[in-house]
């Protein structure tokens, strides 16, 4: 079993947790809490993924610090998810060299933008620079981006499922295909709405200070739609393209276009408002992640949907070349670092939300509990008492 300073700081901040209960029900977090005696890596892994960070418990606990017992919960939980980008990751030596290293994304980001400048120079020779009538398919052809972008896509894929399964498998759901699906739908709607987000009280999240706001939840419902339309956007074009002949580039009224500019805009406001309440919020709430995959995603999503409204005024214009370059630079940045870092974390929090309501409807622990081992939950009352 996994014993690091995160996992140890993590089972003595929910231990004192579970022994005072002051926010008795006030999130999942505390309700899976409720239903254990002891912590382990496996189910402070599960709920460190329930954990939304709202920082509510935060600011209501009677021994944050200053106390000297110095509870921090959101913290120790946001902390412990930053680790779980390299545990649970695929292969496993690009999880140990992206997890907490927004530094080796952003250096990784320039090398491969620098080759693609390179590539598509070596490719159109003085035509780079120039206005082409086929857009940035004058510069780069349809084939060469498809095979190009396929191949780091699928590799992409590849390692998100592997680790996503070896989540799930740390859950303890069992065969999917078997699940109760009224639980499964539960912990879709959960994640989707942001249910927790909420602060515990409807009033929103106590983030970036302990006044109660909603402007998170929106700023992550704004970044998820937005990446859902431009993901649309691609899967109208190609649809487009292969089953009905209409090849790229699509004039500003069509479909694909309006679908990848509002996601777009999505994309641009979303990790923005992310960012600055980031930023804003004090270590105590958030932790030490300023520097790690989480916000080294939001900024490649928000410079991916710059670099791609951009593009699209540019592309009839000499400088398609340089502005496809960057584009694609950034977005096969974007792709290889989706199994390591916030992206997949959204995976993990579906599936902890899922396992969370087989949990609330069973009454008893199910992830972190050894095989063949039930919780007698009448029997932890009496040993709490």
């Amino acid at each position: 079993m996994r014993l690091t300073d995160k996992v140890e700081e993590a089972a003595r901040v929910l231990t004192i947790c579970n022994a005072c209960r002051y926010c008795e029900g006030h999130c999942a977090v505390f309700q899976a809490m409720e239903l254990r005696l002891e912590f382990n890596a496996d189910n402070l892994d599960y709920m460190a993924n329930l954990c939304h960070n709202c920082g509510a418990c935060y600011h209501n606990c009677q021994y944050a610090p200053p106390h000297e017992f110095k509870l921090n919960v959101p913290g120790a939980m946001a902390e412990l998810r930053q680790e779980n980008y390299g545990v649970f990751a695929w292969p496993g030596f690009m999880g140990k060299l992206f997890a907490n290293n927004g530094l080796f994304v952003s250096l990784l980001s320039i090398i491969v933008i620098a080759g693609f400048f390179f590539v598509t120079s070596a490719m159109t020779g003085d035509d780079f620079t120039k206005e082409h009538a086929n857009a940035f398919y004058g510069v780069i052809s349809h084939n060469s981006l498809v095979a190009l972008f396929g191949t780091v896509g699928g590799f992409a894929f590849l390692a998100l499922m592997m680790s996503v399964m070896k989540f799930w498998k740390t859950m303890r759901l069992g065969n999917p295909f078997t699940m109760d699906w009224g639980r499964v739908m539960q912990g879709v709607k959960d994640a989707l709405t942001l249910k927790y987000l909420d602060g515990g009280n409807g009033q929103g999240c106590s983030y970036p200070d302990e006044t109660p706001s909603m402007a998170r939840r929106w700023f992550h419902q704004l970044t998820f739609w937005g990446f859902m339309l431009c993901f649309a956007a691609t899967s109208v074009g190609t649809v487009m393209h292969y089953a009905f002949a209409l090849e790229a580039p699509y004039d500003f009224i069509t479909l694909p276009k309006v679908l990848g500019t509002l996601g777009g805009l999505g994309l641009l406001i979303g990790p923005a408002g992310l960012l600055s309440l980031k930023f804003k919020a004090t270590t105590d709430v958030k932790g030490k992640t300023n520097k790690g995959m989480d916000v080294t995603f939001l900024v490649l999503l928000f410079l991916t949907s710059l670099s791609g409204l951009v593009l699209m005024f540019v592309s009839k214009t000499a400088y398609v070349g340089p502005a496809l370059s960057i584009h694609l630079g950034i977005v096969m940045t974007l792709f290889l670092s989706m199994p390591y870092g916030k992206f997949v974390h959204g995976f993990y929090r579906l599936i902890a939300l899922i396992a969370f309501a087989v949990e609330k409807q069973n009454h008893e622990a199910l992830v972190g509990v050894k095989r063949n081992e039930k919780v007698d939950l009448d029997d932890a009352a009496k040993a709490r008492s």
